[in-house]
């Protein structure tokens, strides 16, 4: 997770985290998330990426007897997942991303997928 996401993570994250909660006060994907929560909150597209990215840390961290890049890949999948959580606005994020990269207006019809190819999302 570098580029362009990581800028956008952080634009989107403190606002989003606290929108929607579960009994108890707890959003679904505050930090500590369950990785079924995160992978369920992802694009279908992205959660063959996700799930190649848990099964290599889990390996790693079952060879090295260490959690701490597991966890790191959750927290990393973790943003992705509230930001992709509005879709509505993750296609915003995106658009205007792909503006900024480009340097060019892209039409209001313009498929997701494009959008993020363009952004680099």
């Amino acid at each position: 997770m570098s580029g362009a996401w990581g800028w956008f993570i952080v634009a989107f994250v403190t606002a989003h985290a606290s929108d929607v909660s579960q009994p108890g006060g707890q959003h679904p994907l505050s930090p500590g998330a369950s990785p079924h929560a995160i992978r369920s909150a992802l694009l279908e597209s992205d959660r063959a990426r996700f799930d190649a990215a848990y099964a290599a840390a889990l390996e790693t961290a079952r060879d090295r007897l260490e959690l701490v890049e597991l966890f790191e890949v959750l927290e990393q999948w973790r943003r992705v997942a509230v930001l992709q959580s509005d879709r509505g606005n993750f296609r915003a994020v995106a658009r205007r991303a792909a503006e900024l990269v480009t340097g060019e207006p892209v039409a209001d019809d313009e498929p997701l997928e494009t959008l993020r190819a363009k952004a680099g999302l």
